[in-house]
């Protein structure tokens, strides 16, 4: 099966841009800096210490261009994979944190992806962990350009420092303006982290995993037709679960919850999304039957074509 699963047409919905970047892309970037010191980054104990090196790769990001090379790279590797269609996550919050200029880089990134076989719609993400304030100026940056291939809003980070609950009125305010809303919950919170994203609006789980923790979670999710945004290398690499086995995207899916694969950060998690596909049958047993339709609902559940 391992010609299916690079020719079978894929969907990306949890892919970050600054996660995507490859040791050497980086180093063409920021020639200053050593091949050891910047697989040191991409080696990481737990999900702070990747949240860190997370930071410190998305620093030497410094221009419009570096952003439109980074953004070319990956669209060249999703179109290698046959991957016909991505929504990118933006780190918007992080971008606005380091006082830079949002437009030009969102106009460079735009560009690149215009003229990609690969069909692009943005997230921009705000960051739990700075605050209201942070992801009310993301959501309002979002909403400008709803009509220029932004599609939605997310919240990433720190569960812990920044709950859900404090961005009520920043989701209101950007379902009001016809943005999707997503958001990372439950993968390493709790499920009452997913309730309180549920709660938020959030249409799709940025991961979910801890849902399994939660009987009624897992009929209201398969009830209501929401969908988790799987990543399993993901989880594995920050310790959110203990070992590739204990992973629970078979317990999900046969709990009847819709999923869809991903690779989230896959160059710090050195992961392709037709790997994240492999492990799906080689270690939890899917079928190639199972398998298309996990590849369908990529589709299905895509903002561009979902209301």
């Amino acid at each position: 099966m391992g010609v299916l699963y690079h020719q079978l047409p894929k969907a990306e919905l949890h892919l970050h841009l600054e996660g995507a970047i490859e040791p050497e892309t980086l180093h063409e970037l920021a020639p200053d800096l050593s091949p050891a010191e910047i697989e040191e980054h991409y080696r990481y104990d737990d999900f702070q210490g990747f949240l860190k090196n997370y930071e410190w790769v998305a620093r030497r990001l410094n221009t419009p261009e570096d952003f439109a090379l980074i953004t070319r790279r990956l669209l060249e590797r999703l179109a290698r994979e046959n991957v016909r269609y991505a929504e990118i996550i933006l780190s918007a919050g992080v971008i606005l944190w380091r006082n830079q200029d949002l437009g030009p880089i969102y106009e460079a990134v735009r560009r690149e992806s215009a003229s990609s076989p690969v069909e692009v719609w943005w997230i921009f993400d705000g960051v739990r962990q700075f605050g209201v304030e942070n992801v009310q100026s993301v959501a309002q940056l979002a909403a400008e350009r709803r009509h220029d291939g932004v599609i939605g809003l997310g919240i990433g980070g720190d569960e812990a420092r920044g709950p859900a609950q404090l961005f009520k009125d920043v989701y209101r305010y950007a379902a009001g303006t016809g943005l999707r809303l997503t958001a990372h919950a439950g993968e390493t919170g709790g499920p009452e982290s997913v309730w309180a994203a549920l709660e938020l609006g959030a249409e799709r789980i940025g991961h979910g995993i801890r849902s399994i923790e939660d009987p009624v979670l897992l009929r209201h999710l398969r009830d209501h037709d929401i969908p988790l945004e799987i990543s399993i290398s993901s989880n594995v690499a920050t310790g959110a679960v203990a070992s590739l086995e204990n992973h629970p995207v078979r317990r999900l899916y046969d709990a009847g919850v819709p999923i869809v694969l991903n690779t989230d950060d896959p160059a710090m998690f050195h992961t392709t999304l037709t790997r994240e596909y492999e492990l799906a049958v080689r270690v939890f047993g899917f079928t190639e039957a199972q398998l298309r339709g996990i590849a369908e609902n990529g589709f299905r559940y895509a903002f561009c074509r979902t209301r």
